[in-house]
């Protein structure tokens, strides 16, 4: 496989592992705040929005690849 294929499965990866992450990320959060630990809840929030934001630019970045084979 060449570099550029190789990179646009890394970036699939790394996009799904984001959306994991991320779904369990929300779990956390809302478990926190059951536990009155508001700030905890919204940090973790926090995160999660950044994860998205993380991900929004890997989609941009595998679009540029599928782009160059298109």
């Amino acid at each position: 496989m060449d570099e550029r294929k190789k990179l646009k499965v890394v970036i699939e990866h790394w996009i799904e592992h984001n959306e994991d992450h991320a779904a369990e990320y929300k779990k956390w959060a809302e478990k926190a705040g059951g536990m009155g630990l508001e700030r905890t809840r919204d940090e973790i929030e926090e995160a999660v929005g950044k994860l998205s934001l993380v991900n929004h630019h890997l989609k941009e970045a595998l679009k540029a690849i599928t782009a160059f084979y298109a």
